[in-house]
């Protein structure tokens, strides 16, 4: 049993509303639970209305597991706790009073609900027989139109929190909305090894820098690579010599600074990850679509996103993964499942906050997402093997947010999947 619980019973009043009587034996009558708070200090529910023999109160609800707990957290002595007109615990074991004395009534709510409720909330978050999550046993029994509509909400709530890193983006740059999806670009371009320190290089360059660079492919490989501390080594290769001299050039006509630049990780990646052709392959993609922002706003189809990643390194990458080694030829163009996780976690989430912004509502943003397959990990293949059903990208983005912020948090009574559950004969 949790406070979790206890406040689920409350804000949904799941439990027998007729003869409620406070401990001192005072008839109780519930008009408004109040608002659920969710998000700063202070009472659980606020503005809540309640009758106690007779007498109408309006002010703030309390909820705990046991009554003393009203000491063990100190709110005798906080004055925002001075409002409460009900205490409402599972269990009853001490009188409590406010700041200035005054007594509490308390409702002591294991009186009044259902033993099935009970059992099904035990049964959710019993231990036994669960490896992954506490439904994992019980979820392929939720309905799918259930199941589908929260994949939607969860959706929305993940596209709601990515909108957030890039709303901080744009803080940091001016405003400026070009220069907030090159940052955001570039840190999804380093995966998740070298995401921070992508991101550090990319706010090392003023946009209007990348944008006068841009007429030549070389001279942008040579500002991000030089940048990024890539062609500090003396390395006796032609091409590289050529970047690097390129580099000493923009260095000083622009009075670029490495400060706070984190250094690039080669360590374990696959050589189609190493920075070096990730960068070469961001300054390829910057050379071709001088009007990047715009297209990727506008586009309407995934045909139409897709081509603008369809880009060509200079030759040097066809045989090459580092400047010092040479390696089998080949076009180091960007593989399909490369593009569908810039589009996922770039193109879709910044479409969405760009509108967000600007007061109107990107229906393309939808259209894209449920045209792409979804993306294959363990959450998902977990999921799917309990017959959760996943048909697109929408699904399977909904189930992460599902599993990390809601099944490892233990918020089975915030999630659709566990109201439903507990509401089942």
């Amino acid at each position: 049993m949790n406070e979790d619980f206890i406040q689920y019973l409350w804000k949904y009043k799941k439990f027998d509303l007729k003869n409620l009587r406070t401990t001192e034996e005072q008839c109780l009558i519930l008009h408004r639970v109040g608002e659920h708070n969710t998000q700063s200090a202070g009472p659980d529910f606020f503005n809540a209305l309640i009758s106690i023999a007779d007498q109408k109160w309006a002010g703030n609800v309390e909820v705990h597991y046991k009554s003393s707990d009203w000491y063990v957290h100190q709110h005798e002595t906080d004055k925002a706790y001075d409002n409460v007109i009900l205490h409402v615990v599972w269990e009853d074991d001490i009188h409590i009073y406010r700041q200035d004395n005054t007594s509490i009534p308390t409702l002591q709510l294991k009186n009044y609900i259902d033993k099935h409720l009970l059992l099904q909330y035990q049964k959710l978050y019993s231990t036994s027989n669960t490896n992954w999550i506490s439904c994992e046993r019980l979820i392929s029994k939720v309905p799918d139109f259930i199941m589908n509509h929260w994949q939607e909400r969860l959706y929305i709530e993940r596209l709601e929190q990515k909108s957030i890193v890039i709303t901080s983006l744009l803080k940091n740059s001016t405003n400026n909305w070009e220069a907030t999806l090159f940052k955001l670009l570039a840190k999804n371009f380093g995966l998740k090894v070298n995401s921070e320190a992508f991101l550090s290089l990319a706010n090392s360059i003023d946009f209007s820098v990348i944008q006068k660079c841009s007429t030549a492919l070389h001279t942008l490989e040579a500002l991000f690579l030089g940048q990024a501390g890539l062609l500090n080594k003396d390395i006796d290769i032609p091409y590289a010599g050529k970047l690097r001299k390129e580099y000493e050039f923009l260095k000083n006509k622009f009075q670029l600074q490495t400060n706070g630049i984190i250094p690039m990780q080669f360590f374990r990646l696959r050589p189609a990850n190493f920075p070096t052709l990730r960068l070469a392959q961001l300054a390829a993609l910057y050379y071709k679509n001088t009007n990047f922002f715009h297209n990727s706003i506008k586009s309407t189809s995934i045909d139409e996103t897709y081509k603008l990643f369809e880009i060509e390194t200079t030759n040097f990458w066809n045989t090459h993964y580092t400047l010092e080694k040479q390696s089998k030829y080949r076009k180091k163009r960007l593989s399909r499942a490369f593009i569908d996780l810039i589009v996922i976690n770039t193109i879709i989430p910044f479409r969405f906050a760009y509108a967000k912004s600007k007061g109107y509502h990107d229906d393309k943003v939808f259209n894209l997402i449920q045209e792409l397959s979804f993306e294959k990990n363990s959450i998902i293949d977990n999921f799917t093997a309990l017959k959760v059903p996943v048909h697109h990208v929408m699904h399977s983005q909904a189930l992460l947010q599902l599993k990390t912020k809601y099944c490892e948090q233990k918020a089975c009574l915030q999630c659709a999947v566990g109201n439903y559950l507990l509401n089942q004969d």
